[in-house]
């Protein structure tokens, strides 16, 4: 499976923010690159559910120290601070966010599944919308 990436943001608060104003939350996933579990719910999942509009979702890679990116709080950092701050152990690890930041459903961590995969994906996606309508 290629690499294909998602977008990686300059700041994820303006990324979630606009996102908000569609009602939807972002998706942020935490990858590593050669991941070969990344690359399927990027492809197989992210990217058709980004294709049809049902999802919008952007990537920050665990590993990275160089990158300048601005967290939800408006401060610049960089994308591996922002994993280790959110304690992120395992890639993929999707999280679904407001546009304050804050996560709306239990975050996906892993792919312990492939068959159930789309199922617990649409289930986090559902439970973050209703989130956002609170």
């Amino acid at each position: 499976m290629s690499y294909q990436p998602l977008p990686t943001p300059k700041s994820l608060r303006a990324a979630a923010q606009a996102v908000a104003e569609r009602g939807e939350p972002l998706i942020v996933m935490i990858t590593l690159r050669g991941c070969v579990y990344c690359d399927l719910v990027r492809n197989s999942y992210l990217h058709p559910l980004m294709r049809e509009g049902k999802a919008f979702a952007v990537q920050i890679d665990l590993q990275d120290r160089t990158s300048a990116i601005q967290d939800f709080a408006g401060t610049t950092t960089t994308p591996a601070a922002l994993a280790e701050r959110w304690k992120i152990g395992l890639t993929p690890t999707l999280l679904f966010v407001g546009h304050d930041g804050r996560e709306r459903a239990p975050r996906l961590e892993g792919v312990s599944s492939t068959d159930f995969f789309g199922e617990y994906l649409n289930q986090r996606l559902e439970a973050a919308r209703q989130g956002l309508r609170k």
